[in-house]
């Protein structure tokens, strides 16, 4: 049965350099082409942790150079820089991809930007991760300056800024009249360039979203039936990393409310990814999230692997 499907690719799916994601896309794009095969409608969206930090460390390092040339580059201006660049490289892989399947589908990738409050609480605490994993010195040189840092899940430490949550997004009518002409769309890419509105203006802002909120809610907004959010793990687990841990097939509202009260999930990484399944499953009726590997996309949305959330 056919379904109107938003993909959320996690980091893994793009690599965390140029060449990397190159090579990543490829792979990337056979899942999402199982899914148009398989006769779903499907919209993209991606991280953009690595890519993001990329840009940014690279403009101002232009700026610490020739100040008198190159000015400060905001922040919202990178996101925008990585998701053409991430966009670029993914719709040509996509194309390809079903194009080899003899699947006639345009991609398009939309530069989007999505809405925040300019109160929201995030913007006093930064919480989202970005850049590269940073050496014991260089940690210790961001701390001296007030530039705040965080450990990642145990994985290492990076740099960190504002992630507000979303709450509209600008171009949603471009993305439905592109679904309507049968396109592939590739949006949200990031979480999205993050803007607050001014009256008939809407201003960037300094601050990276976390893309499986902003996937939430273009999945929302589109009517969507399913939001699948792809990461690096086939199931979501409970005591992960320990002799009892428990891979979940399958978590209801009221189950993953109380896993995370208990702190089940960890906030760099998993924390996020059921917080916003949930907000997609109680936007509506029978609306089905699900939180898997890439390369287990297909298989998911049959029901064979990942874990389900829904109602």
């Amino acid at each position: 049965m056919s379904k109107r499907i938003v993909i959320a690719l996690g980091g893994n799916a793009l690599g965390a350099s140029l060449k990397e994601q190159m090579v990543a896309v490829k792979e990337t794009s056979k899942a999402i082409a199982d899914l148009i095969e398989a006769g779903h409608e499907v919209v993209v969206t991606h991280g953009n942790g690595p890519q993001v930090g990329m840009i940014n460390e690279a403009m101002s390092a232009l700026h610490d150079i020739k100040p008198e040339k190159f000015g400060n580059i905001p922040l919202s201006v990178c996101v925008a820089m990585s998701q053409a660049y991430i966009g670029y490289d993914l719709q040509n892989a996509l194309r390809e991809e079903l194009a080899m399947r003899n699947i006639n589908k345009p991609v398009s990738t939309v530069v989007t930007q999505v809405v925040v409050d300019k109160d929201d609480k995030g913007f006093k605490n930064p919480t989202k991760p970005i850049g590269r994993y940073l050496s014991d010195k260089e940690i210790e040189e961001c701390k001296a300056e007030g530039i705040p840092v965080m450990e990642d899940a145990g994985r290492g430490w990076r740099k960190v800024v504002a992630s507000p949550h979303p709450i509209d997004i600008v171009e949603i009518d471009a993305v439905k009249a592109l679904i309507k002409e049968n396109n592939v769309v590739i949006t949200c890419g990031g979480g999205g360039i993050p803007v607050i509105k001014e009256d008939k203006h809407y201003k960037g802002v300094p601050a990276v979203i976390d893309k499986d909120f902003a996937s939430a809610v273009l999945a929302q907004k589109l009517g969507a039936d399913s939001l699948i959010i792809l990461t690096a793990v086939e199931k979501v687990a409970i005591n992960f990393g320990k002799e009892n841990q428990q891979n979940l097939d399958e978590l209801t509202v009221c189950d993953a409310e109380k896993y995370i009260e208990e702190g089940h999930f960890a906030k760099g990484s998993m924390l996020p990814k059921v917080q916003a399944a949930l907000e997609f499953v109680k936007s509506g009726n029978d609306k089905t999230a699900i939180i898997t590997l890439l390369e287990k996309a297909k298989a998911g949305i049959e029901g064979q692997t990942g874990t389900r959330i829904k109602s």
